[in-house]
């Protein structure tokens, strides 16, 4: 497995919990405690951790305005947190390619959603990826790259 991919599952599982406890605590120094994350993993997982519970309010709204008949409160914590992740690597993380960030959210969804996750969080982030207009220079990207590939 990648480091980026495990950093995004640690991330996954460390959202979770803040969304259960609500806070910071001793059960965040006890999960880095059972891993054996090499520095550069940990960071980037500690990013994304970061920027979601920085820009989670705002990511909830994205979400919520995206979304058909499902409340942010209301979705699954795995689904919604994987949304938040997702969509904060397309908003905040320019070194990711969009198309990595949509795979890599529906493998996350796949492993530990359950059967219909997938299809919602692929649909989500795509309808957000192309439609959001602070994504357009994104969309580009995902427009070009499916050009070479075309060719």
């Amino acid at each position: 497995m990648g480091s980026r991919r495990r950093a995004r599952e640690w991330a996954l599982q460390i959202l979770f919990q803040y969304d259960i406890h609500g806070e910071r605590g001793p059960w965040l120094d006890e999960f880095w405690k059972t891993l054996h994350a090499d520095p550069e993993t940990r960071a980037f997982t500690e990013r994304l951790v970061a920027g979601v519970l920085e820009h989670k309010a705002e990511l909830d709204l994205v979400i919520g305005s995206y979304s058909t008949n499902w409340k942010v409160n209301r979705m699954p914590i795995i689904d919604r947190n994987i949304l938040r992740a997702g969509l904060y690597e397309l908003f905040w993380l320019d070194d990711v390619p969009p198309r990595v960030t949509l795979d890599e959210a529906i493998e996350l969804a796949k492993r530990y959603g359950d059967d219909e996750a997938a299809k919602f969080i692929n649909g989500l982030l795509d309808r957000v990826l192309m439609k959001e207009p602070r994504l357009a220079t994104k969309r580009a990207e995902v427009s070009a790259a499916q050009g070479k590939h075309a060719r």
